[in-house]
């Protein structure tokens, strides 16, 4: 039997099931939960409120700050680059997905500013819906928060009719 920890793709429901249990420890043993769309706003703020010094946003709701979600950030950046080692997949390839080069063309620069443009959308939703997938979805499924139990459909909701948009019927 090979080393699951080798395995280039993991079954969605072990996965799952791993992430939930994350979330239950660092609940537990941190009295945190995890999410992500806080790191890149503190994140952000470095840049943002010396441009912007009265920006109430930047100065009391997300401050530039290195936090817990910034930590979890960095770990799953490292994570994720140990596990493509570790399943012997890992190498440098700037957005090299099928996919994505069908839909936006082979040119690099293109589909980099796609993403790009993307993760703005993201994190602007992520701050009118009061978190992101992780930090609402499973943190706030964690917590039994009811807007958690509303963002989960309205993700599918909005994510199918968006991706039959970008992608039409080729995948």
């Amino acid at each position: 039997m090979k080393n699951p920890l080798k395995q280039e793709e993991w079954s969605p429901y072990v996965a799952g099931a791993g992430l939930g249990l994350v979330a239950v420890l660092s609940l537990l043993l941190a009295n945190q939960l995890p999410g992500s769309s806080g790191a890149f706003q503190n994140l952000a703020a470095f840049v943002a409120k010396p441009l912007f010094p009265d920006n109430f946003f930047f100065n009391y709701l997300m401050p530039p700050a290195i936090t817990w979600q910034v930590w979890l950030l960095l770990g799953v950046f490292l994570g994720a680059m140990a596990s493509a080692m570790l399943a012997g997949v890992w190498k440098l390839d700037p957005n090299p997905d099928p996919q994505w080069k069908a839909v936006f063309g082979p040119q690099v620069w293109k589909r980099w500013v796609m993403a790009f443009i993307g993760g703005v959308i993201l994190e602007f939703a992520a701050g009118i819906a009061g978190g992101c997938t992780s930090g609402l979805a499973i943190s706030g499924s964690v917590q039994l928060a009811p807007a958690a139990f509303l963002f989960i459909p309205g993700m599918f909701i909005g994510g199918i009719p968006v991706a039959m948009l970008i992608y039409g019927k080729r995948y």
